[in-house]
């Protein structure tokens, strides 16, 4: 089993020291769309798509308007796509038959169209939450644009399943290794992290339960005031999304020699994982 770690999205809003917690005010901050490629044996596996081909040709019909694109400033590489990374490392797109999302926020859900083979796993209340938008930031944080070709969902319930201390989804049964939602609830309404078992131990996703490593800290911990303000726009339920990060601070500070956890957009995450993956050509490695 190998896991690579993508970047299918790089956005560089202005205030680098607002955004990343370091630099100059006036820099160019950097944010990342994490994503995981999973070989397993059955198959390819993606966890989040990031930004897709369809968003790169034409952003102002698939992502949100001139206003949001003149704050995030989001590079539109078409080289950090998952489909043309996948090709890159001599893979077969064809051969990604599962993709298992955190949310269905734009940025990470983009991607879904450039596998239409794959079938889509996410929790029955984002879906719901996508297809059927209730609060103004539903329509906000959804491109149903990026949902036309009409993906093979498989939509989930939580029945009860444990996973450490959370409730958790079994999301592929009867392969060898485990992939599991776990609810996290709270920046969107069917929020969940992605938990993979690897030989080094568990890998957990958190999506966007929180965006900045130093938010995971048992004591002094902080978040860049620029993220902090669009964690508290993008909410969906304030209390029950702090409440989660509470849990998984405590989950951080029981079981870190079990679980690793990462988040979707903080490229001092992102970046060691990439370069151990390159020295060892292996997946993940604790």
């Amino acid at each position: 089993m190998r896991v690579h770690h993508l970047n299918c999205g790089t956005f560089c809003p202005l205030g680098e020291k607002f955004i990343n917690g370091t630099g100059s005010p006036l820099g160019s901050g950097k944010l990342v769309c994490h994503c995981f490629l999973i070989e397993s044996e059955a198959g390819l596996i993606l966890v989040d798509t990031g930004l897709g081909t369809r968003d790169l040709e034409a952003p102002m019909e698939s992502l949100p308007g001139p206003f949001w694109q003149a704050i995030n400033r989001a590079q539109l590489d078409p080289d950090e796509t998952a489909i043309h990374q996948i090709q890159a490392m001599g893979l077969n797109p064809y051969d990604v038959r599962h993709i298992v999302l955190t949310h269905l926020d734009f940025d990470h859900a983009g991607g879904l169209s450039d596998f239409p083979q794959a079938k889509v796993h996410v929790l029955a209340t984002e879906h719901e939450a996508a297809m059927h938008p209730s609060k103004w930031i539903d329509h906000e944080r959804y491109a149903k644009r990026q949902f036309v070709h009409q993906p093979d969902w498989a939509l989930h319930m939580v029945e009860g399943e444990r996973w450490f201390d959370f409730e958790a989804v079994r999301t592929l049964p009867g392969i060898q290794q485990e992939i599991l939602l776990v609810p996290l609830a709270g920046h969107s309404r069917g929020h969940c992290g992605v938990a993979v078992q690897t030989p080094s131990g568990w890998l957990l996703h958190c999506g966007d339960a929180f965006f900045h490593h130093e938010e995971m800290r048992p004591d002094e911990r902080r978040c860049p005031p620029g993220l902090r303000a669009y964690q508290n726009v993008f909410q969906d339920d304030r209390k029950l999304r702090l409440h989660n990060q509470e849990r998984l601070r405590e989950l951080a500070r029981t079981q870190r020699d079990k679980v690793r956890m990462v988040c979707s957009h903080d490229p001092d995450m992102l970046e060691p994982l990439q370069v151990t993956t390159r020295r060892t050509n292996n997946a993940y490695i604790s």
